[in-house]
């Protein structure tokens, strides 16, 4: 039995929180490391070229 529920306000706080950090870590990124991170992500299709 799988139990799924909807974004609470929290979760969505939370996950806006999450995307800043996010962000702020990425942008620190050398251009290496963000190839890197680009191919990784690319490789398990979190990234689809056709936007």
């Amino acid at each position: 039995m799988t139990y799924t529920r909807g974004l609470g306000q929290q979760d969505d706080y939370r996950r806006d929180e999450l995307i800043r950090l996010i962000e702020h870590s990425v942008s620190r990124l050398t251009l290496q490391e963000l190839e890197a991170l680009y191919y990784d992500m690319c490789t398990k299709n979190y990234i689809n070229d056709e936007l």
